[in-house]
């Protein structure tokens, strides 16, 4: 069994790192690599790892699910779970390396799926039915299965993590051959939450991936919340939940990105009494509709999806980011020292304001399978808001 007992309570000081590209070009691993490991004293080796966005383009249309077991009877009943559930078109061991410091390491293979569907339900099959239909079996995977767990789920992307600082996780998966145009990275100092193997960053979800430094003390409230719309929690780490709020608030509901922040990180109550009487009717709204989504806590996250890259800090930014940018890169990370590491002479250089996302997307059109989030993109929030009550749709598409 891996040794997932609690260790004692530290001082926190994660490191994230995220690199994004507008046009598209690829960004070869090594660049993140020397961002996160500016910040090695923000870890303490017990966890560190990578997102990367771009790196399956022959298979961009399948489902990439990263797979990490405890043991090969573990791997079987995954695979057995996936001939019944998916038309597997690839799989593979993910190629990793000998390292000197990782002892005894997981086994990681990665399958490219697409679910598969009853014929009822086939012939109402759309992309949106297929993201749920992987939800679900992500989650049956995770919770059913002892001993393994999808660690990433989206198409064209990949998650690498485990317990090592940063350099030791990146040889270990071999990060110098992948090139991407969306990278973030994250060294971990664990202080609540296991320092093991499932439990380091990124958390994803589709392809969605979320780094974290600092604590979300409502991961109770969160986790109730989203298991009340199937969401399962199976990775003893707080940060978990927010990979599930990013999907249910933007993809599930519709929300934009801007408005998905802002119930994640509202303003305060006295904020909102003194704005005017448009927007104090959106965001009370959006509090009463959404509280169980806010993220209470000290917290910088960077979230990722195909197509776009975000930072955001908690109310009062009791954790530092720092954004940059030059040409058609953006930069953003814990430390400045960490940008310009690879970029010594950034055009522009801002530390973004408590609870203000930073949102960048690609050109449109420059990937497969772009998404764009900036815009309400479902009806599902109005059926919901109109279970629970008035709520100012007009506003909300404005």
């Amino acid at each position: 069994m891996w040794n997932i007992a609690l260790r004692a309570k530290e001082i926190s000081g994660c490191g994230i790192a995220g690199i994004i590209h507008r046009k598209g070009e690829l960004i070869p691993g090594e660049m993140i690599l020397k961002a996160i490991c500016c910040q090695y004293e923000r870890g303490n080796g017990l966890g560190a790892g990578f997102a990367a966005y771009g790196i399956y383009p022959e298979l961009a249309d399948y489902y990439a699910l990263h797979v990490m077991a405890q043991s090969k009877q573990a791997l079987v009943k995954v695979e057995e779970f996936l001939q019944k559930f998916t038309f597997l078109n690839f799989q593979e061991p993910i190629p990793t390396k000998k390292v000197k410091t990782i002892k005894n390491p997981p086994i990681f293979k990665r399958y490219f799926v697409r679910p598969k569907f009853d014929e009822v339900d086939a012939e109402f099959c759309d992309l949106s039915a297929e993201d749920d239909r992987m939800v679900q079996l992500v989650m049956e995977i995770n919770e059913t299965i002892e001993g393994a767990y999808v660690i990433s789920s989206g198409k064209n992307m990949g998650a690498f993590k485990g317990v090592g600082f940063p350099d030791e996780i990146a040889e270990f998966f071999r990060i110098n051959e992948y090139k991407a145009f969306i990278w973030t990275a994250h060294n971990r100092f664990p202080t609540n939450t296991p320092g093991w193997w499932g439990g380091a960053h990124p958390f994803t979800l589709l392809d969605w991936s979320i780094v974290h430094n600092g604590e979300i003390s409502s991961y109770g409230t969160n986790k109730r919340y989203l298991e009340l719309f199937g969401y399962k929690c199976t990775l003893l780490t707080d940060t978990e939940v927010v990979a599930y709020v990013l999907d249910f608030l933007i993809r599930k509901h519709g929300l934009p990105l801007e408005l998905a922040c802002k119930a994640m990180a509202p303003p305060f109550w006295m904020e909102i009494d003194e704005m005017s009487e448009e927007e104090r009717e959106l965001y009370t709204a959006i509090r009463i509709l959404y509280g169980g989504a806010v993220l209470n806590g000290p917290f910088a996250i960077l979230f990722a999806y195909n197509g776009g890259l975000v930072g955001l800090n908690d109310r009062v930014k009791l954790r530092p980011l720092v954004a940059a940018s030059k040409g058609d890169i953006c930069y953003m990370a814990s430390e400045e020292s960490a940008i310009r590491a690879i970029c010594p002479d950034p055009e522009k250089v801002w530390a973004p304001k408590a609870g203000e996302p930073v949102i960048v997307e690609m050109e449109e059109g420059v990937i497969p399978n772009q998404k764009s989030y900036l815009n309400v993109r479902s009806k599902e929030v109005s059926e919901d808001a109109l279970r629970l009550g008035s709520f100012p749709l007009s506003l909300l598409a404005g």
